[in-house]
């Protein structure tokens, strides 16, 4: 008698950004596992209502109300459920017609609807990290209490998650996340003070959203990994390293307290992470692309440059002070990078409006999620009224 595994519906927040697009093509190709009974975004509303026409979702969620109707409009036929707005967002998560969600929503916009899910018990394929930055410990804490697992989508969470697999007794003595160095590797100060937005966005070995794409450059993006490993894997800071791999090929290691060191390789696509947190427990055979061991290739490794790319001090401060100050770090990043992407401030102008607003907001050593959400919005608003118009 063969083991007929059921259809896995997939609530897929944040569809039409880089992660859930990958995720559609992975659904897509593996129609026998997987359906899509929720599609949520923000802004690009005529993307979702083509994979909701092709997926047919049982709700789809348009974040900007004022697109409702457009939306609605177009699925009129189909016996979709439209919905718009944040609290939409909150509310579908908390729903029962979904087995996993894909939070895939970037930065702090997707902390909510992550947390209504872990409170219905609900598994997460985490994209999302800013989730586990801003608010790691209540997050976590939810999550044991409420039996929802949470399945890292990020490749070096997801290469981390993978070396675990089996070794729940071996105590480990540290986990080393891999950072390509982004396009800008070796560079000086000089030279990135004349950076402007598309050299930026010139990814050596990824491809990724806007965001995500800016933060590797400045290498903040490892930065905010570093506290979402904490978290994920119930790390002290100092068990937690990051070493410049710029073939992005060993995704992530774990050394154990026999010096012993598991690596977990592949060619950098995040369709393959995707996949396997979707699919977990089980492996799902595809055509991705193979590393060849034929083909002559280097692996080399170095410890990254933190005197120019300071984003990553900034960070690791964060990591071991702790409390508010992660939530602090991560909004007023992204108004850094927003500002930086509509050529308001420059390259390095970034890092500094970090740093200036991490010293002016108030620290908390033990916030409650409202003081979490109140640091978030003081800290936007002083960094905000450090660029000028």
């Amino acid at each position: 008698m063969t083991n007929v595994q059921p259809v896995k519906r997939i609530a897929l927040f944040g569809s039409t950004g880089s992660i859930g697009r990958q995720a559609l093509e992975v659904i897509a190709a593996n129609a026998d596992k997987f359906t899509v009974a929720v599609l949520t975004a923000q802004n690009s509303e005529d993307l979702l209502i083509k994979q909701a026409l092709q997926f047919n979702p049982d709700i789809v969620v348009i974040g900007d109300e004022k697109k409702y109707n457009k939306v609605k409009d177009a699925l009129s036929s189909t016996l979709i459920k439209v919905f718009a707005g944040e609290k939409a967002l909150e509310e579908t998560a908390a729903l029962d017609v979904y087995d996993i969600m894909l939070a895939g929503i970037v930065g702090f916009a997707g902390l909510k609807p992550t947390i209504k899910a872990v409170e219905n018990g609900k598994a997460i394929a985490l994209a999302n990290k800013e989730t586990l930055v801003v608010a790691g410990d209540i997050v976590m804490n939810k999550a044991v209490e409420k039996i929802a697992p949470i399945i890292p989508v990020d490749s070096e969470h997801s290469a981390i998650f993978q070396c675990l697999v089996g070794e729940t007794r071996n105590r480990i003595e540290k986990i080393i996340l891999t950072a390509s160095g982004g396009p800008f590797l070796g560079k000086k100060p000089n030279f990135l003070v004349n950076v402007k937005r598309d050299h930026a966005l010139q990814h050596p070995n990824w491809k990724m959203g806007a965001k995500i794409t800016v933060d590797s450059a400045t290498l903040m993006n490892k930065g905010l990994e570093m506290i979402e490993a904490k978290w994920l894997f119930n790390l002290d800071p100092e068990q937690v390293k990051v070493v410049i791999h710029p073939q992005s090929i060993i995704h992530s290691m774990i050394q154990f307290e026999d010096g012993s060191i598991k690596a977990q390789m592949g060619l950098p696509d995040m369709k393959l992470p995707i996949q396997y947190a979707l699919g977990f427990p089980k492996r799902i055979a595809n055509k991705f692309p193979r590393y060849d061991f034929k083909k002559p290739s280097t692996l080399t490794f170095e410890e990254p440059d933190v005197k120019t790319f300071r984003n990553l001090l900034l960070a690791t401060d964060a990591l071991y002070k702790g409390g508010n100050l992660p939530c602090i770090l991560n909004a007023a990043n992204e108004i850094a990078v927003y500002a930086f992407l509509h050529n308001r401030i420059g390259f390095l102008d970034m890092t500094d409006l970090i740093e200036k607003t991490m010293q002016y907001v108030t620290f908390i050593k033990q916030p409650s999620l409202e003081e979490y959400f109140d640091s978030d919005a003081e800290a936007r608003n002083f960094a905000a009224s450090l660029i000028k118009l």
